[in-house]
């Protein structure tokens, strides 16, 4: 009995979600032009009283208020008093993989065992996720749809967060092999001492034997031209040594990212970003001579240690950037909360960073760290017209009010349920909605 309640319950949640679903936005049909607002290219310039224009999806002009095209056939939209950004990218994404935490009906970010390369993260993806036009809301048009768990989670794709299917959404298939590199320590709170009590992962040598063991292995079947039988795990890591994978390590403490690097390197794996290195400063110039990315997790968290300075979270990013490093950064404390990352990046630039530095880290950064800013992350001739326009500063909190969205050129509807909420309850009880 207590099944078919369960059941008649995911019934009755699918069935009230679906009947709010936004459908996916329309092909750009005309030219469109943006004029009169404040263009963020995202490179670090800024056109102010700028113009861009975009034909079938593609950047095809900006400039200031003189630059030339066809008004007559183009719809001109005035967002003078605005700010025009690239389309914010949310690397290590869960939106469309994780609907509701308590519903295990709704979870495909994790699979069982320790290791799984060939679970793909784009097969998963749900284009009808509630939680992705809450993304969408904050200007986050692009995420890295990640698997999570075990010691190799899987493989990620990068998406775009419109589209009636995952093949409609995928802007690069197959991006990456996520690593959860094993920890030398663990940390655990003790409620008796109030305080947290580290110890030494016992099973360290053994897990990073057997990821040693699972590379060798990957490595010899990457130089056979036409294995038979076909390994799943092994055809998955193939992209590792052929170019067109990278390897995403997770990792924060100092010394275990030199480990991580090197065990990889060793491997003969090229292509490393560190995701998280929430002690990224101590490997500086290692990873400088490495050549290794980071993406950051977020600001608003945590030091890693008790004795670290209360503050470094927040100077962390802008400690990596003037070091010369390629700083991305994501913010996944809980999946819903990605939605928050145009904030937390704008938390560095109120602690050193230059404002345009905050918000490149999260736009031509981020593509240049996933391998896809040639088509996104600044606005250029060119590049796909995946556009943000903001009343407000997009990296604050208080000001930030996104009033457009452009994927492709394709015109975003901006509503979600929590929105749709809003309203009907401003309406029930009488109140100014503001």
């Amino acid at each position: 009995m207590k099944k078919y309640i369960t059941a008649l319950g995911l019934a009755l949640l699918s069935f009230g979600t679906k009947a709010q679903n936004q459908a996916p936005a329309q092909p750009q049909t005309r030219p469109i032009a943006l004029v009169g607002g404040t263009i963020h290219v995202g490179d670090g310039k800024i056109i102010q009283n700028g113009t861009i224009v975009f034909d079938k999806g593609i950047i095809t002009g900006i400039g200031d208020a003189s630059l030339n095209y066809d008004k007559t056939a183009t719809e001109v939209i005035n967002v003078a008093g605005k700010s025009v950004y690239p389309g914010i990218i949310a690397p290590s994404a869960l939106a469309g993989l994780v609907e509701i935490a308590s519903v295990r009906a709704t979870l495909d970010n994790q699979e069982t065992g320790q290791f799984n390369p060939h679970v793909r993260a784009l097969i998963a993806h749900n284009t009808d996720s509630e939680v992705i036009p809450t993304l969408r809301g904050n200007g986050i048009l692009i995420g890295q749809s990640t698997p999570e768990g075990g010691i190799i989670s899987g493989t990620s794709a990068i998406m775009e967060y419109d589209g009636w299917n995952w093949e409609d959404a995928a802007l690069k298939k197959d991006d990456g092999v996520w690593l959860n590199y094993p920890a030398l320590v663990s940390r655990q709170f003790s409620f008796e001492e109030m305080k947290f009590a580290i110890k030494k992962n016992e099973k360290y040598l053994e897990q990073k034997n057997q990821l040693a063991q699972l590379f060798s292995e990957a490595l010899a079947y990457s130089e056979i031209s036409n294995p038979n039988p076909k390994n799943a795990q092994l055809e998955a890591l193939k992209g590792l040594y052929d170019g067109s994978k990278q390897l995403f390590i997770r990792v924060n403490s100092g010394k275990e990212i030199i480990e991580a690097v090197k065990l990889a390197k060793q491997y003969k794996i090229s292509k490393i970003v560190v995701v998280g290195g929430e002690e990224a400063e101590l490997a500086i110039d290692f990873l400088k001579e490495n050549n290794i990315p980071v993406i950051v997790n977020g600001t608003h968290r945590l030091p890693n240690t008790a004795d670290d300075d209360v503050w470094n979270p927040y100077k962390l990013p802008n400690v990596l950037m003037k070091a010369g490093l390629t700083v991305g950064m994501y913010y996944t404390e809980e999946f819903w909360r990605t939605r928050n990352l145009p904030f937390v990046a704008g938390t560095a630039a109120a602690f050193g960073m230059a404002q345009e530095d905050a918000l490149k880290m999260i736009t031509l950064n981020n593509a240049k760290i996933l391998g896809i800013d040639k088509q996104v992350g600044s606005l250029e001739i060119g590049k796909l017209a995946t556009i943000v326009v903001s009343a407000g500063d997009i990296l604050d909190m208080r000001t930030s009010k996104v009033e457009h969205a452009f994927i492709r050129g394709k015109k975003i509807d901006l509503d979600d349920k929590q929105k749709r909420l809003y309203k009907k309850y401003v309406g029930k009880y009488g109140l100014t909605d503001k």
